[in-house]
């Protein structure tokens, strides 16, 4: 058999492997913005396959945030923090996870996100090169930085065969009555407002190096109060600098 003909009856072969994917795992985020985007990636693997099953892999603060997304069947702890290597742990998870999934699809770019589902032996492991996973993901990407802009595109594209056209729908989570009453008792407020509500979380880890300057978000937060909308700021002690500020240039207009 020629180079050629090999590699173009194991492209096949890999194609007909896709048709029957029925379990997917998910290399979840680190980031609880990066979360709420990779839903978009989860309404499109649905879309084309309203029977798969999406489990994600994910640290335990997003397992509340996961509940609320329709297309997630399960979220599965990661229990190694942020930064870790681990690759002893993370072998061992993997192993647990043997002859589960189809296939898996990693959101994080680094090399010790793909070392469980290689050790898990996930038949088709997606993701793009990052930082140089040759042989542990066999569904690699290139990533051209002009046509893929933004992260949302970026985790979205890996739902599709390469080079693929696709729309992005928004995320949109699921949410209870009671867990909107529960809210509003935490924040001490009777009802909803009247109004649309935007929420704008203005914290970054990382602090103003990660962060968009409070002048943006006064901007914006502006232009929905110009069409009737309130706004809400939300953050952590450590955040309540840039919301003063922002509170500030809106002259007290955001709740």
């Amino acid at each position: 058999m020629s180079f050629d003909k090999y590699h173009l009856n194991l492209r096949n072969q890999f194609i007909r492997m896709k048709k029957d994917i029925k379990k997917i795992l998910i290399v979840g985020p680190s980031w609880v913005g990066d979360m709420v985007m990779a839903q978009s990636l989860f309404i499109a693997l649905k879309t084309q396959n309203p029977d798969v099953v999406i489990d994600v892999l994910a640290p335990s603060w997003s397992a509340p945030l996961l509940e609320r997304m329709p297309e997630v069947n399960k979220a599965i702890d990661m229990p190694l923090g942020h930064g870790r290597l681990a690759l002893s742990d993370r072998w061992k998870l993997g192993r647990v996870l043997i002859g589960i999934y189809d296939q898996a699809i990693l959101l994080p770019n680094s090399f010790k996100s793909a070392i469980v589902p290689w050790a898990a032996k996930i038949p088709i492991r997606t993701g793009w090169k990052g930082e140089m996973r040759y042989g542990l993901l066999n569904d690699l990407r290139s990533l051209d930085k002009a046509i893929y802009t933004k992260t949302v595109q970026r985790f979205v594209a890996l739902a599709y065969e390469k080079e693929a056209k696709f729309d992005i729908q928004y995320p949109r989570l699921s949410v209870e009555r009671c867990s909107v009453e529960l809210a509003l008792k935490k924040f001490s407020l009777d009802s909803l407002s009247e109004n649309k509500v935007l929420g704008l979380c203005p914290g970054a880890e990382f602090g103003p190096s990660k962060q968009w300057p409070a002048e943006h978000y006064a901007n914006f937060a502006k232009e929905y109060i110009r069409r009737g909308w309130s706004v809400w700021l939300f953050g952590s002690t450590k955040d309540q600098v840039i919301t003063q500020k922002i509170n500030q240039l809106l002259d007290g207009e955001a709740i």
